[in-house]
């Protein structure tokens, strides 16, 4: 009867996927009281620590959606969303790269 007329409190956090030594990550929406990796309500992306953060991916539709309804982030996950975004800001600041024949001179030959 603790949570009477409520419903349960929902996180936005990490579950630990991938082998040993060599960690992947989901991000997902579950119940705080649930296990790190156990049941969850939805998954709203995928993060690998050993790969540029511009790689993670993130349905942000979704996640605003859940942001709405109360769920919390944590910590560790509102770092990953804060470094992922401006991970895209810069990849999208950044000019499309043009291949390096096309943008370098080419020499008058005689």
């Amino acid at each position: 009867d603790f949570h009477k007329g409520r419903l349960p409190m929902l996180k936005v956090r990490l579950a630990r996927f991938g082998n040993k030594k060599r960690p992947y990550y989901h991000i997902v929406v579950t119940n705080c009281g649930d296990k790190r990796d156990g049941r969850f309500i939805e998954q709203l992306g995928t993060y690998d620590p050993q790969k540029p953060m511009a790689e993670a991916r993130v349905t942000r539709d979704r996640l605003n959606y859940w942001l709405s309804v109360g769920a919390e982030p944590s910590p560790t996950v509102a770092k990953v969303l804060r470094e992922h975004e401006r991970a895209m800001a810069a990849v999208a600041a950044t000019p499309a790269a043009a291949p390096a024949a096309a943008a370098a001179p080419t020499p008058a030959t005689s």
